[in-house]
């Protein structure tokens, strides 16, 4: 079987890739080792977690009205874990059987099979679906690679128990456990934990680093790590390391080595979330000129291409920021080329978005980059506690703030925490790629009482015209 462009893996890059490929005309397959598209994101990552992080922000939401607004029910909340559970394979069948019939009217072929490179122009495929064709091997002019990453699993922690679980296995919501202890405080980490400590487990948090979601800034972590740090009874141990687990008997017996804490704990389950590593081994790469570096990543350039004339590479294999959306764009970058266009992913504002509660978001320069490059930005802050919108809806703790190029005026970056992060962050995306300067923000009218404003305000403190909060001008405002 011969086919013109050959997507491997079909994940929010692949299909992405795929489709608008044979939007352009081209003939495309795909082929994927699961049953369904959608990849890791849709099948055991971004949607089935914020489906369940819903449901964890709702019962936080029902508290609060109890304990701030006098609002009572009958009782606690019940959990219904095999009805969450349902709920949540109802939303990925839902978008997964949507992604099949738009591959169908697309005439975009499927093969369910698992390909490895024998050369350039070469894939094997392994498995026995009616879908992979006589001689299970497919040639193609170009392979457009896009297996994705999976979680990473240190050998010490990979003791052969189900109660040693990775996020695939967290998101399986096999049962709410009593206690359960997330190792790593990154963004998977506590999205997680934040699902299963509001559906009653005692939750631990331990991270190696001195702080959560290490790289991000302080300012915008601090409203999240109180909020973890309640939600988990202040169990919550940073500087710590992780010596060793074992199984004992229906637990899962770990050592603690850290100045705070030290010794050994016993827990129902365990959610190990240290990162998470490219899928390129195992591809048959070195049948190949693609060339990987040292942390597993292909090499390829704006375009998409690898050193491999056959072959480019897309999404999480590419290298970071593995995002869902990156992966979006550089897939159909990759079929802009491959189509004859002029095309390349050069993007000056990535979104990166902490899904717990409150969210946190930013883009562009960040204030941890600018310190540790050397770069001259001026740094404008405006607390949430000034919003209308937000004392109305008790969410105080949030603060919105833009990083601005001090000879230009232009927004090079922006950082947001508080609910709805992630919505509000495409307005700072769109100011960033469009080189917009901060008083294209101010002089935008923006709806009142919305968190929106939070993103006009923060300007205004630039000019020291925020109407909400004094602070002295340093810079006279544009006439308009």
């Amino acid at each position: 079987m011969h086919c013109p462009i050959v997507v491997l893996g079909g994940g929010p890059g692949g299909y992405a890739a795929a489709f608008l490929a044979a939007d352009e005309g081209l003939d495309v397959t795909i082929i994927e080792a699961e049953p369904r598209l959608g990849g890791t994101c849709l099948l055991r990552g971004c949607i089935p977690s914020k489906a369940l992080l819903h449901v964890a922000k709702v019962i936080h939401e029902v508290d609060d009205l109890k304990n701030k607004w006098g609002v009572e029910y009958p009782g606690p909340p019940t959990i219904d874990i095999d009805k969450v559970r349902a709920q949540k394979d109802q939303v990925i069948s839902n978008l997964t059987g949507g992604l099949g019939n738009l591959a169908k009217r697309r005439k975009v072929t499927v093969i369910q099979a698992r390909g490895s490179f024998i050369d350039s122009t070469t894939l094997q495929l392994e498995g026995d679906h009616e879908s992979i064709p006589v001689g299970n091997q497919i040639t193609f002019d170009h392979c457009i690679l896009a297996t994705g990453s999976v979680p990473a699993m240190p050998p010490a922690f990979n003791i052969g128990s189900d109660r040693v679980m990775d996020s695939t296995g967290a998101l399986a919501l096999k049962d709410i456990p009593e206690t359960m202890l997330v190792v790593g405080g990154g963004y998977i980490g506590l999205e997680m934990g934040s699902v299963y400590a509001q559906l009653g487990s005692k939750v631990t948090v331990v991270e190696l680093a001195e702080g959560l979601l290490p790289g991000a800034d302080r300012d915008l972590v601090k409203p999240l790590a109180k909020r973890i740090d309640k939600l988990c009874e202040g169990r919550v141990l940073i500087n710590t390391k992780v010596g060793s687990m074992t199984e004992v008997g229906d637990k899962i017996e770990v050592t603690f080595e850290g100045p705070s804490h030290f010794g050994h704990e016993q827990f129902d389950r365990v959610l190990v979330s240290i990162g998470r590593r490219p899928v390129t081994r195992g591809l048959g790469l070195e049948n190949t000129s693609v060339v990987v570096n040292a942390r597993g990543f292909v090499e390829c350039d704006s375009q998409q291409r690898t050193a491999d004339p056959h072959i480019m590479a897309i999404g999480d294999v590419a290298g970071d920021p593995m995002l869902a959306h990156k992966a979006t764009h550089e897939g159909r970058v990759a079929a802009e080329v491959l189509a004859g266009k002029a095309s390349s992913f050069d993007k000056k504002a990535i979104p990166a978005v902490v899904f717990t509660d409150p969210e946190i978001a930013w883009a562009g320069l960040t204030e941890t980059e600018a310190k540790r490059d050397g770069i001259q930005v001026e740094v404008e802050v405006y607390p949430w506690a000034a919003s209308g919108r937000a004392q109305a809806l008790g969410i105080t703790d949030g603060l919105t703030k833009w990083l601005i190029d001090p000879e230009t005026h232009r927004v090079v970056g922006c950082g947001i925490v508080g609910s709805g992060a992630g919505e509000l962050i495409a307005e700072a995306v769109l100011a960033i790629e469009m080189g917009c300067e901060i008083h294209d923000i101010t002089e935008s009218v923006h709806a009142h009482p919305t968190l929106s404003e939070t993103l006009m305000n923060a300007g205004e403190v630039h000019f020291g015209t925020a109407t909400e909060i004094y602070k002295p001008k340093r810079k006279p405002a544009p006439t308009t």
